[in-house]
């Protein structure tokens, strides 16, 4: 890789992080964001993944995708909403495009923010994995999904806008 470009897309990741951190705490936001971490855990052969979201932009997307009214609470009455939810729109499939079903964790809702916690089993080689990613881009325009991937000790980031939902892990 061209060390200029590698460098270009840190810079822009820090940025685009910096910025999801610094706004998670206003209450109303201008910039829509979410990000996620896949740790790979040989143990149990799956990708454990953590992600981060504004938890009105969650609530948005719920209620838009249900037509119904949905808030984020801290029981478990929203999580098949957001379980069915991820599984339309955080997907992981094999190199035949078969999807990989995503085992429901749980989740942790701070003040303005919700992490959502879920396991996804891989018994293949992560390279050549695709992720689609269109998290609330049916919500907002200018929705930015950021996905770390990290296996063994690389570690690489992809970057989801409404124009590019689809990447192919490449460690």
């Amino acid at each position: 890789m061209n060390n200029s470009l590698g460098k270009r897309r840190f810079l822009l990741t820090f940025v685009l992080v910096f910025s999801i951190f610094i706004l998670s705490s206003f209450r109303k936001h201008e910039f829509h964001s979410s990000l996620a971490e896949i740790h790979y855990n040989p143990a149990t052969k799956s990708l454990e993944v953590s992600l981060r979201v504004f938890s009105d932009d969650l609530e948005t997307a719920l209620s838009k995708e249900n037509k119904r009214t949905l808030k984020v609470e801290d029981n478990a009455t929203i999580d098949p909403f957001i379980k069915q939810y991820l599984s339309r729109h955080f997907v992981l499939a094999d190199t035949k495009n078969a999807k990989k079903s995503i085992n429901w964790v749980g989740k942790e809702i701070t003040v303005d923010v919700t992490w959502l916690y879920f396991e996804i089993p891989v018994t293949e080689e992560l390279n050549g994995l695709k992720i689609n990613n269109t998290l609330l881009f049916e919500s907002f325009d200018d929705q930015v999904n950021i996905v770390n991937v990290i296996y063994k000790s690389q570690k690489k980031t992809y970057l989801f806008k409404s124009d590019q939902t689809t990447q192919t892990i490449e460690l």
